[in-house]
Parts: C-alpha cells; sequence; structure tokens
C-alpha cells in the first residue's frame, strides 16, 4: 500500500437479526424500572402487605362490613390527603387543616342554629369561611415570603383559640347545638352523609366522593395546564416565574383548594354526628400530610401523584380498624402509624434512587 493511499473506513458489523441499534443514552427503560419511576409505587406495595398482614391476623377484616368501615374511616382521610397532596406538590404545607375542618362544622351549625336560619345558609357560609382561610395562608405565604410551615402553624393556634373560645361565647358550652330538627337538615345530609347498600353491607357516600375525587386530581395533574404549573412552582418557583407561569395565583389557589377539603369533612360531621366539639381536629393535620408523604410526595415538593394518597389514607384506615378487629391494644396505634411512615419514606426513598441509578 502506497504512503498517499487512505484506508477505507471499517464497516460495522451488521446487527443480529432482531436486535435494535441503540445505546447508552437512546436506550428506552424497561418497564419495571418505569413502574419504579412512579411516586405511587411504593406506598402500593405497602398497602398491599398491610393489607395481607391484617387479612390473617384479624379474621373479622375478610367481612363486607368490616372492609366497608376501613374504607370509610380511609375516605374521611383520604378526601383532605388530596389537596394536602396537591399543595406539597406545589412546595407547601398548611398545618391548620385539622382544625379548618372543625372551624368550618363550627360556622356551618352555630350561624345556622343561633340565627334560626335554613341550615344550607351555614353550609354555604362555612364555605366563604373556609376558602377565606386558605386564602388567608396563601396570601401571607406569598406576600411574606415565610415559611409556609410558620404561617400555617400561626392559623393553626389561631383556629384552635378561636374555635374553643367563640363556641362558649356563643353556646355556653364546648359543644354546638343538634341541628337534626333544622330545615335543610335531611337533604344536607343526604349529600354529605348519607349511605346506600351493596350486596347487603352499608357503604358511605364518602366513600364515592373519594375515588370520584381522586380521579378528578389525577386528570389535573397529568392532563392539564394547571397541573403543569403545580409541578413547576413546586420544583423551583423562580425558574416557573421566569417562563409565565402564574406562581402567585397557583400557591394561593392551592391553600384555597385545601379549604374547600376542609369544608367537605366538615360538613360530613356536622350531618354525621349533628353536633361538633369545638376542640376536635389537632393533630388531625400530621395525619393528611403523613398520608401525603407515605404516597409519594417529597417534602421539597415537585414530585407526587394523586394516587399515592389514596393508598396512604387507605393503609391509615386499615391500620386503625385493623388494631381493633384483632383485638389488639388500640393505644399502639399511633406507634404503628410512625413505624409505618418511616417505613414508608424509606421505600419510597430506595425505589426513587434506585429508578434514578438504573
Amino acid at each position: 500500500m502506497s504512503m498517499t493511499q487512505q484506508a477505507e473506513p471499517a464497516v460495522p458489523a451488521p446487527s443480529a437479526p432482531g436486535r435494535k441499534d441503540t445505546d447508552g443514552r437512546t436506550a428506552e427503560r424497561s418497564l419495571p424500572l418505569r413502574l419504579l419511576a412512579r411516586p405511587e409505587v411504593g406506598v402500593f406495595l405497602g398497602a398491599v402487605a398491610v393489607y395481607v398482614f391484617f387479612l390473617v391476623s384479624a379474621p373479622p377484616v375478610r367481612e363486607g362490613s368490616a372492609m366497608a368501615n376501613i374504607l370509610y374511616q380511609s375516605s374521611t382521610i383520604g378526601i383532605m390527603a388530596l389537596p394536602v397532596a396537591l399543595l406539597m406538590i406545589g412546595g407547601e404545607f398548611d398545618l391548620s387543616a385539622g382544625v379548618a375542618v372543625v372551624t368550618s362544622a363550627l360556622t356551618a351549625s352555630m350561624l345556622a342554629y343561633q340565627l334560626s336560619m335554613n341550615v344550607w345558609v351555614g353550609v354555604i357560609a362555612a364555605l366563604l369561611v373556609s376558602l377565606a382561610i386558605g386564602f388567608f395562608n396563601g396570601w401571607m405565604v406569598v406576600r411574606t415570603g415565610l415559611p409556609s410551615f410558620l404561617v400555617t402553624l400561626g392559623t393553626f393556634l389561631i383556629l384552635q383559640g378561636a374555635n374553643l373560645a367563640i363556641t362558649k361565647l356563643v353556646t355556653e358550652n364546648v359543644a354546638t347545638d343538634d341541628i337534626s330538627s333544622m330545615d335543610g337538615f335531611d337533604q344536607a345530609k343526604k349529600v354529605f352523609a348519607s349511605s346506600f347498600e351493596v350486596g347487603g353491607v352499608t357503604v358511605k357516600i364518602t366513600i364515592v366522593y373519594w375515588l370520584v375525587f381522586a380521579a378528578l386530581a389525577t386528570w389535573v395533574l397529568l392532563r392539564t395546564k394547571y397541573g403543569n404549573w403545580i409541578f413547576a412552582v413546586g420544583g423551583n418557583k423562580d425558574s416557573a416565574r421566569a417562563v409565565g407561569v402564574p406562581v402567585t395565583f397557583t400557591k394561593i389557589s392551592l391553600f384555597m383548594l385545601v379549604g374547600v377539603g376542609a369544608w367537605f369533612i366538615g360538613m360530613h360531621q356536622l350531618f354525621s354526628f349533628n353536633t361538633v366539639q369545638s376542640g376536635e381536629g389537632v393533630g388531625q393535620e400530621l395525619i393528611y400530610i403523613s398520608a401525603a408523604v407515605i404516597g409519594g410526595c417529597l417534602l421539597t415538593g415537585g414530585y407526587g401523584s394523586a394516587i399515592g394518597p389514596v393508598f396512604g389514607a387507605f393503609m391509615f384506615g386499615m391500620v386503625q380498624q385493623g388494631i381493633v378487629y384483632a383485638g389488639w391494644n388500640p393505644d399502639w396505634f399511633k406507634a404503628f402509624l410512625g413505624v409505618m411512615l418511616l417505613g414508608a419514606v424509606l421505600i419510597n426513598l430506595w425505589v426513587q434512587r434506585t429508578a434514578t441509578r438504573r
């Protein structure tokens, strides 16, 4: 071969029949890895494990009436866990969610009873109050730049004190008066606290609302522009604002959405029991947040789903009722929840790291 003759370029060996030429950058991830990347996968596996555990250790759980009761307990947590989860995906917290439920119920009950008005007037007034609380929380967070933890902690203390003080001032008691004989009560009860029969088993209407709200929240997150805004402001609000995302509107509306959830659960409690204890609701905010965290929502925001909190709430309801059906000491309930929360967080962390590493 002469000095000036150039070597012919090497021809790559032909691929094996049926084999697709890809490199590490373009290779598509396998289905198991794509599933691991989903935020709700870890909590789904945990929910299955908890269900099987109590199915074996607590035989009454196998009955239809027991499962209906478990789902009912889960729904009262899950309905509130959904907006709390959306708020967490948006990068914020609301520690006033638990007492806000009681504030809503107290407002509707006392307004209707003391003024001898149709209970629907109290229901609408309670909705406006709940929206106002959510707006105040969101506005304070956006305008001051303070962490939502501090802002909503202040709101929590304000509402807790106001619930007790105003109730004692108006009713001269720590609970509201019975409103079951008032105009509009039966209609409102059908909307917020009715039940129906399925195969001889009584099912609470909140279970249906819970599943419908979860489907709606999932659609909003994955199929709408507003859902993109939620993920954007939770990931990095400055970058989101730079590309035209209305950060102020998104955050305030998320806090107001938590207010709507508090109103709905407050109305359910009111029309289920006809009266409201002013000191209730303390500690429930941690249950809602825990259900969202167990469901795969990161504390730092920008990551999560609406399906995950559904399984998280189911785990709470399963444990709460499963301990009773198993005949164990219910004093261990909170300890069991703490272990479950830590376990779920560790599982979610492992799932995310595994998916990212692969």
